[in-house]
């Protein structure tokens, strides 16, 4: 569903997926488009890594999903892969989203929902996860979507 990047693999070159090592994932929509403006695509985000959690593939810790990207905090779980979690948690929200998209005809026929590739942060050890995790949760703060955190509703810590 995604548009071939040529540089795409260069991002999974030297990425290696530990069990229950944590990670920050971030991945955008294609073209950078408002997509998740609209809280019904959001919470499909929202369910999509959700459904992750309850998989057991990860321990989800923290996560933002923004306008146009998503923040995720994970711990990889049972000997998953970072791009089987990516995979799924992307193709199982562009499915049911597009689906949405083409009945408002607001898609045109081959247009991909999430840019290729994501991004990973392997977290090591010494940093501090909450504060990890609040820095994540306060994304709409410091984007001006909101005057306090409690007023974005498209977030979730295990700590908060």
């Amino acid at each position: 569903m995604n548009n071939i990047n040529p540089h795409s693999v260069d991002l999974r070159k030297g990425r290696y997926s530990e069990n229950n090592r944590i990670y920050l994932l971030t991945t955008v929509t294609y073209q950078r488009q408002n997509i998740f403006t609209d809280f019904i695509l959001a919470r499909i985000v929202v369910q999509a890594m959700r459904q992750q959690h309850q998989e057991q593939k990860v321990n989800s810790l923290a996560f933002v999903v923004m306008p146009d990207h998503f923040h995720w905090l994970i711990a990889l779980q049972n000997n998953c892969k970072l791009e089987q979690v990516m995979r799924s948690a992307k193709g199982i929200s562009a499915t049911q989203i597009q689906k949405i998209r083409r009945k408002r005809g607001k898609l045109n026929q081959n247009q991909a929902l999430w840019q290729d590739g994501y991004h990973d942060h392997a977290v090591r050890k010494e940093e501090d996860l909450q504060h990890l995790a609040r820095y994540i949760v306060a994304n709409p703060l410091r984007a001006g979507l909101v005057k306090k955190i409690g007023d974005y509703p498209l977030w979730d810590a295990v700590w908060l």
